[in-house]
């Protein structure tokens, strides 16, 4: 693997392409950093320092690899892109000329990314006026007492310069994700999620050691890093399986020249959803707390009350409707982006059929019936690590945004193997070696 590597930096035009990638890292992580302009910075600092959040603000805050508990300029990261590309490929399924335009081609395609683009900065103008409104009134802390300090001018100009800022620190980290995607290496967007949440690492991991009791904590901290390996080798092992329907294309003359007659197959991933049904219960859970938090006497009511002291992590109730809405959004994903209708009518059209399954409607049926039956373990398998982080919470003492678990574990995989295979594939174009031999 290190000769591959070397290999890679010797070639001229992938060397040009890592390093551009590495390039746009460094600014990445540098916008991380700077804070938004109404900020009292040491306020900040201090209550990241005692406070703790989780739920909503937890899950955004792993996405911006921090930065939106330190208030900065990329505050928001890169959580609005992927809520506006959820949103429009959801849409695509229920709107038909977001569906013609999916059938396009390319011009439709770029179309599409044009309303993700547009879609982007409206939810980055809604998240950003929602986290400005939340600091004024000190809510994004818990216990902190300066809270109410981090933004000391409250007027409406401060107001909308912070909400424009971080508009536009949203739409740089958009612009800067496709230049990854277009001069770079790998999917731009998904780079700089994994940059952000590898960004939390080593403080996570650290702060175990420093909260651990035996030998000074490392005994806890070699654990959570044996555990990690073990949660990496399951995810790719997972990730990485599929059930392979075998397809078979019958021969076809047209004038002298004979086509078709070849075998292929039909690649069902057994976690077809990927990590969207862990960001979708994620959000989903933390609206009853949010509307507790913006209610004015719902948290002294009856209903407030049992959602403040039910709906928190490490909760039977809340781990009980975590894990269901996982397995529920992991079905309902896979329903609404796979359509076996039309995988069969292709498969019809171009003389394709499986053996020993009729074409059309019975091999719809079919594709469904196998669908269904690998989607259990894959949500089942989905839930069992999402709550990797809750276990931690009660073994370790760790914090919410436990490492090796849930929405980072998944993400950090499943880039990381597909940036591999790309930086693979470009090796074997020109060397015939790539990682691995």
């Amino acid at each position: 693997m290190l000769t591959a590597f070397a290999r890679a930096f010797k070639t001229p035009d992938l060397r040009k392409k890592l390093l551009f990638t590495l390039g746009i890292i460094v600014l990445y992580r540098l916008g991380a950093h700077v804070p938004v302009p109404g900020v009292n910075y040491k306020n900040v600092q201090t209550c990241v320092d005692q406070a703790q959040t989780g739920g909503l603000f937890g899950l955004v805050n792993l996405f911006s690899g921090g930065a939106l508990l330190q208030i900065t300029i990329f505050a928001l990261g890169i959580m609005p892109y992927i809520t506006a590309s959820i949103i429009l490929q959801l849409l695509t399924v229920v709107i038909p000329r977001l569906e013609a335009l999916k059938k396009e081609g390319q011009s439709g395609t770029a179309k599409i990314t044009q309303y993700t683009r547009y879609l982007t900065v409206a939810l980055a103008v809604l998240q950003g006026t929602g986290l400005v409104a939340t600091a004024r009134n000190g809510a994004i802390f818990q216990g902190c007492p300066v809270a109410g300090q981090i933004v000391p001018d409250k007027s409406i100009f401060v107001t909308i310069t912070m909400v424009i800022t971080m508009t536009a620190g949203t739409a740089a980290v958009m612009w800067l994700g496709e230049l990854v995607t277009d001069r770079g290496i790998g999917n731009g967007m998904s780079i700089l999620m994994f940059i952000s949440i590898a960004a939390g690492f080593p403080g996570a991991l650290w702060a175990i050691k420093k909260s651990g009791e035996l030998a000074d904590g490392w005994i806890e901290f070699g654990i959570v890093i044996l555990v990690g390996f073990a949660m990496v080798g399951l995810v790719v092992f997972v990730e990485q399986a599929q059930r392979r329907i075998p397809v078979q294309y019958a021969k076809r003359m047209i004038g002298r020249k004979s086509y078709g007659g070849t075998s292929t197959y039909i690649p069902l991933k057994v976690n077809q959803a990927g990590v969207i049904p862990v960001i979708f219960a994620s959000s989903l859970l933390y609206i009853p707390m949010l509307i507790v938090q913006f209610s004015g006497g719902g948290a002294n009511s009856s209903w407030g009350t049992w959602i403040q002291a039910n709906f928190v992590d490490g909760k039977p109730i809340y781990i009980a409707t975590y894990f269901l809405l996982i397995v529920f959004f992991a079905f309902f994903y896979v329903a609404i982006s796979f359509n076996p209708e039309e995988v069969a009518d292709n498969m019809k059209k171009y003389g394709g059929f499986i053996p020993g399954i009729r074409a059309g409607r019975p091999t719809a049926e079919y594709l469904s019936y196998v669908l269904n039956r690998i989607t259990w373990p894959g949500s089942l398998y989905l839930g069992l690590i999402a709550l990797v982080p809750t276990m931690a919470l009660a073994g370790f003492g760790a914090n919410a945004d436990f490492p090796f678990g849930g929405t980072s574990i998944l993400i950090i995989v499943g880039v990381g193997l597909e940036t591999v295979k790309q930086i693979e594939s470009q090796l074997q174009q020109r060397n015939y070696e790539g990682f691995l031999r």
